[in-house]
Order: C-alpha cells, then structure tokens, then sequence
C-alpha cells in the first residue's frame, strides 16, 4: 500500500482561449487589409500615369471652349476686361485687396498692352488645345484664365468658374502625352531613332530620370483624381442644395427657370416646353436625383447612362437657358470619368464608320477591319512602355471593349 501511487488528473494540454485567438485573427485581418490598400493607392499613384486620354480630352476641350469664348467677347472685350470697363482697374484692385486675388491686365492702364495681353490669350488657348509644348503653355494658360477671370468677376457667368479650376488643375496633369503636338513630335522622334540602343547613363543620372518619372507621375495621377472629385463635390452639393428647395421638391423649379426673361435666348421655345409641366416635373425629380447619386454610381457600370442623362440636361441648359460656357465646362468635365479604352477605340469606331459610308476607303493591300491605334507617346515617357517599330493590329472586338468597361 506504501508503493501506491494516488491517481493523477490526465494532463491536458494547454490551448489557447478561444474569443482571444479569434479577436488576434481579425485584428491581424484588419491590419493585412489596410497595408494592402495602401499599397494598391500608392501603386496607383506611381506605377503609370492613369486616364491619359481623359486629359487630353480635357486639354483639348477647355482650350477650345476658352478660344471660343474669348473670340465671341472679341467685339465687347474693352468693356468686360479693357480699360473702358466700368469695372475700373482701381475697383480691381480694391477686390483683390480683399480676396487676395491678382491679374496681369492690371498691369497697364494701356490700350496698347491690352490688346497684346488678348491676342495672347487667343494664342495661348490655340497651343494649349493643340499640345505645343504642353507643360509650359499649361502654366500660361493657366495664368491667362486666372487673369481673365479675377479682372471683372462680375461680368461673366458661372461657367468660367469651373473652366478656372480645371486650368488650375490641368497644370499638374500630363495632359499634353495624347493627341497632341507634343505626341507627335515624339513618335517622330522615336521613329527617327530607330532602334538604335539607349545611351548608357551613369547611375546618378538614371536615378534622377527615375524620380523624375516617378515625381511626374505621381502629381498626374494626383491631378485627375483631384478632378474627379471636383466634379463630385459640384454635383453631390448642387443635389443636396436643390433638395433643401421647395420648388425643387414639389417639381417646379424648372418652370420658373424658364419663365425668367434673363434666361430666354429663345422665349417660344421656352414657353413650348413650359407647356408640359408633366415634363417639367419629370425633369425636376430627375435632376436632382441625378446630382446626389452620381458621387456613388462611378464605380460601375450605371455610370454611363448617369453620364449620358446628363450630357443631354446640359446641353437643355444651354439652348435654353442661354448658358453655352458653363453646359460646355460640365461636358467637358464629365469626360474624366470615361476609361481610356473608351477613347482608344474612337479611332477604331471613326474608320469603321468611315468605310462604311464610303468617305474613306481602306489602303491597297491592308484588309478592312480594326485598324491600329498609333501609339502616342515616345520612349522615356512615363506611362509609355512601347518602342518604335510597325504598328500592330488590334483584333479586339468591340464586345471584349464593352465587357471590360466598368
């Protein structure tokens, strides 16, 4: 009885505890999540330039608009911005005193040096359309419309108010890599070149091209993302605004807009679609619906009828309302929000519809289909990893572009 031994509880083995294994599990979930979103956004920022072509089309769009505008102000341009405006250059100043504001058409009481600053304007709005040497005349560009519009403020619509913001954004974009002299002038140059090898730089110099590239890229990137957003911030307020209204919510707004003589460039035609006041509803309801929904349907596929709506109430803005530069600013605006491949297949769509109208016929030996779309852009450039050498053709269908959009 001495030797025996008193039986021992089994052993078990220690585990972990249970709620406290699974709150390490998810917090470490959390934790990879955020790291991996972070990288995703950095990688958006520095890997490529994005939306090139909406740039571009931005590029092109404004400078167009602003050209247009400044040669239809060409005959009362003294009296908007010129020394003969009754908005002096002392009262000028006496605002910019107060908003912190500054023009360049203040400079000189001169007829002489006005007229010098507006055919400046014109030129400037030309080459910046057109892609000359686009990071310079961004900058100028940008300067011409800060000028214009902080001279007489009050003389002008609302649409030069958002054609400002763009230019001032443009300014970080490379909006000059597509359709542009500046492309051009690069495949030119790529195509003279040859395959001729890279020169052999020294380590300290590729490293400056590298954070060159990666500076660039990432102010680009910056620049339409902060585009992007203006455009929702506008639409998202101007929904949440109108809401606040009552002729809004009880769907007469557009009746009294149409009523007002201010905004009457044709008063029959206004008054025959004040006649539908079922219509006039609709549209009301539709607006504002449009306006506070469009910040949340960008990330899929119901973006482009949102779009297309749109497209239609702004050119409603402009016949009706008498408003071509500010319905012009928003289309123009929108346009950021189409993916590249939309606008690389324009190309595409323009020969199609070509040859079958008859207007252009397909070059001797080449076979009628999909052409290729030139690559704009040379070696050295970011967001351009091609060579020169023969185009390729590109046999995607239009139903594999229409699938991939989102």
């Amino acid at each position: 009885m001495g030797n025996e031994q008193s039986p021992q509880p089994p052993s078990t083995a220690v585990t972990p505890h249970g709620p406290a294994h699974q709150e390490t599990s998810i917090a470490g979930a959390a934790h990879q999540w955020l790291l991996d979103r972070i990288g995703a956004l950095w990688a958006l920022l520095t890997d490529r330039p994005i939306s090139l072509y909406a740039a571009s089309v931005l590029r092109i769009g404004y400078g167009l608009l602003y050209l247009v505008f400044l040669l239809r102000e060409f005959p009362h341009r003294d009296e908007i911005w010129g020394p003969g405006s009754p908005w002096t250059p002392a009262l000028a100043e006496q605002l910019f005193d107060q908003t912190g504001w500054n023009s360049i058409l203040i400079l000189s009481d001169s007829r002489a040096y006005f007229e010098l600053c507006y055919v400046t304007a014109l030129v400037t709005s030309a080459l910046f359309m057109l892609g000359w040497r686009t990071r310079a005349v961004s900058v100028l560009f940008a300067v011409v419309v800060t000028s214009f519009h902080a001279r007489s403020i009050f003389m002008t619509d609302g649409g030069d108010n958002l054609i400002l913001l763009m230019a001032l954004y443009l300014v970080l974009t490379a909006c000059g890599r597509r359709w542009s002299l500046d492309a051009r002038r690069e495949r030119l140059r790529a195509a003279r070149a040859g395959s001729a090898p890279e020169p052999v730089r020294s380590l300290y110099a590729q490293q400056l091209r590298d954070a060159r590239i990666t500076l660039t890229t990432v102010l680009h990137n910056c620049g339409v993302l902060v585009i992007g957003a203006q455009v929702c911030f506008l639409y998202g307020s101007a929904g949440l605004y109108k809401i606040q209204g009552a002729t809004w919510g009880g769907g007469t707004a557009l009746h009294y807009a149409l009523n007002l003589e201010l905004f009457q460039p044709w008063p029959a035609l206004s008054h025959l679609v004040d006649a539908y006041p079922m219509v006039i509803a609709i549209a009301s309801y539709l607006t504002v619906l449009l306006q506070v929904a469009f910040p949340f349907v960008l990330f899929g596929r119901l973006k482009y009828p949102v779009l297309a709506v749109l497209l239609g109430m702004h050119i409603g803005i402009a016949v009706l309302l008498g408003l071509p530069l500010f319905s012009g600013a928003m289309i123009i605006a929108d346009a950021v929000f189409l993916p590249d491949r939309f606008y690389a297949f324009l190309p595409h769509l323009y020969r199609r519809a070509a040859r079958r109208t008859g207007l252009r016929r397909p070059a001797p030996g080449r076979a009628v289909g999909f052409g290729s779309v030139p690559s704009q852009g040379g070696p050295g450039v970011p967001g351009s990893t091609h060579r020169a050498g023969p185009a390729r053709k590109d046999t995607t269908p239009a139903t594999e572009l229409a699938s991939e959009q989102s």
